[in-house]
């Protein structure tokens, strides 16, 4: 587990939720976290989970991401990466291409910005789905 700012404060809840987002091969919402923990058989109250993800957030060890819709949605690779969401299913996915330096710099000369942090949302269609000539 990456080492955590504050000592001592990795509760089992906590625990517990972090290593369920580890484990995920999506990147869930709250509601899907709070449905993972029931079907496991754990009860946290919602406001549990929800100040844990919080919790996590801001200790750097997952990512809250707002791709599509109203819910945030989970990542516990921290590592520096964009995502690409399927238009037709939904589905989110990692990419690891990095930004082209120059991309960033005529960004930064264009806006007066020192930009310290990027986050892009890529849309398409999936290959499942196209597969399924669903588009």
């Amino acid at each position: 587990m990456k080492a955590m700012r504050k000592a001592g404060a990795m509760t089992v809840q906590r625990k517990t939720i972090y290593d369920l987002l580890t484990a995920a091969d999506d990147h869930p919402t709250a509601s899907d976290i709070i449905e993972r923990l029931k079907a496991g058989g754990h009860s946290f109250a919602y406001a549990t989970v929800y100040n844990t993800l919080k919790y996590l957030t801001d200790e750097g060890l997952i990512q809250e991401l707002k791709l599509e819709g109203d819910a945030c949605r989970y990542d516990a690779r921290t590592e520096e990466h964009q995502h690409i969401v399927c238009t037709a299913c939904g589905k989110v996915d990692e990419v690891f291409v990095p930004t082209p330096p120059e991309w960033l710099e005529k960004i930064s000369d264009e806006t007066g910005y020192h930009i310290t942090n990027e986050q892009y949302v890529f849309k398409g269609v999936c290959r499942a789905c196209s597969s399924a000539n669903k588009y």
